[in-house]
């Protein structure tokens, strides 16, 4: 497998207080009521071309490894500066895989906790969608190691591969499974998709911002956390800031600085053209303020906290009612800078930053839980920030707004409907 390499001397691995098997997104149903099939599957008169509705997450299932180093021992061992990763990246553990674990065995094992837990026969999974940048093998997807759990059901029609893209691999498996059930193409089965990661760099500034894990998603129709697929914003475009050329390394090749500019330059453009879709398909303007809670993908804390201060800059520049007088009179000195210039600004970022606090207490902080004390998860870091959410707030959640990986930006909106 690939395993996770760790420096000599390095502080001595502990038991993650933070480890669990499994977090889901609602409580699993007690084992007199499975949730079995879909109902349009038991009933053998679905409409092949009926709307499905509330298409979504119908269960999620996390595990990540339980060794974990905590960034303050980091810090020491590094000779770092007291605060170095624990306040400048804004870090509180990072986990790692053993030498026993790897990105299949963490797959395997979320994959199997969340059938049994909701009481699903393999044979009702009808497509298997992998999202993961961490290379085991140039031609042998992970799904197929994964297929071992089906196979003992007699079960090999199952349709799906891997996703290859930096950390939008899990989201496209996401959305390829909501795809095929809200399509003509879906046969009245489950939709499974599995993120999995192991985030390693090679020793230097990134190092820090590793971190491992796997989440499986139960995708179909009538789900507790349904899509609205018609308010989605891409963006996409070419750049070397994060690659991995060499194949026989397991350490990726980053332009740190690169690397974030291009993070919040597509954090713009999707966030510009959802508001423009939203606006367009409800006749009212959208800003932050109305979403309940905003989740991002999360390479380390500090940038979530950057990245969200720059969403309430947009609304500023889109003259949003949310953004009080305030707040505009002291944004306003930036609004003639060019967007080269905004993104370098640490005047704007500092500023921008703290007006936008007292929002992101309120609809980010829940969101960070499980992203500050794991680390980076490549692919499964936007859905722990999900599972996060729905821990902290299962009671009160109506909206999110997603906001998904490095190179290739997604932006879409969730309802949540009842938990």
């Amino acid at each position: 497998g690939n395993l996770v390499y760790y420096p000599r001397r390095a502080p001595r691995p502990r038991r993650c207080q933070s480890h669990t098997n499994s977090l889901t997104s609602h409580t699993p149903p007690p084992a007199s009521q499975p949730l079995g099939e879909p109902a349009e599957a038991q009933s053998g008169r679905r409409d092949r071309e009926m709307e499905c509705k509330d298409v979504g997450i119908l269960a999620m299932d996390m595990y990540f490894p339980p060794t974990c180093v905590q960034q303050e021992a980091l810090e020491v061992h590094d000779g770092a500066s007291k605060g170095k990763y624990t306040i400048g990246l804004g870090q509180d553990c990072m986990a790692f895989c053993s030498e026993v674990e790897d990105v299949i065995s963490m797959s395997l094992t979320v994959v199997k906790s969340l059938l049994e837990k909701y009481h699903i026969d393999p044979k009702l999974i009808g497509r298997l969608e992998v999202g993961s940048e961490t290379v085991i093998d140039k031609s042998k997807s992970i799904k197929t190691w994964l297929m071992q759990i089906f196979e003992e059901s007699g079960n090999t029609d199952i349709e799906g591969v891997d996703s290859s893209n930096a950390c939008y691999g899990g989201t496209a498996a996401l959305l390829n499974c909501v795809n095929w059930v809200e399509s003509r193409c879906w046969d009245g089965r489950y939709g499974l998709v599995v993120c999995t990661d192991s985030a390693v760099y090679a020793e230097g500034p990134a190092r820090p911002t590793g971190g491992a894990a796997a989440i499986a998603m139960l995708i179909g129709p009538n789900a507790p956390i349904s899509f609205e697929s018609k308010y989605r914003a891409s963006h996409m475009a070419h750049v070397y800031d994060f690659y991995k050329p060499d194949l026989a390394s397991e350490y990726p090749v980053v332009d740190g600085k690169l690397s974030q500019t291009c993070y919040l330059m597509a954090l713009d453009s999707c966030y510009r053209q959802y508001c423009a879709k939203y606006e367009k398909l409800v006749g009212e303007q959208f800003s932050i303020s109305d979403a309940d809670y905003c989740v991002f993908h999360s390479p380390y804390n500090k940038l979530v906290q950057k990245s969200f201060a720059r969403l309430y800059f947009n609304d500023f520049m889109r003259n949003c009612s949310s953004v009080d007088n305030d707040a505009k009179e002291k944004l306003q000195p930036f609004a003639n800078l060019t967007s080269e210039e905004s993104y370098q600004s640490r005047d704007l970022e500092k500023g921008s930053q703290q007006l936008a606090k007292h929002l992101y207490d309120i609809k980010v902080q829940p969101s960070t839980l499980l992203p500050k004390q794991i680390g980076n998860m490549y692919t499964a870091s936007l859905y722990a920030a999900l599972a996060s959410v729905i821990y902290n707030k299962h009671a009160s959640l109506v909206r999110f707004w997603f906001y998904a990986s490095i190179l290739y930006l997604y932006a879409f909106v969730s309802h949540v409907h009842s938990l």
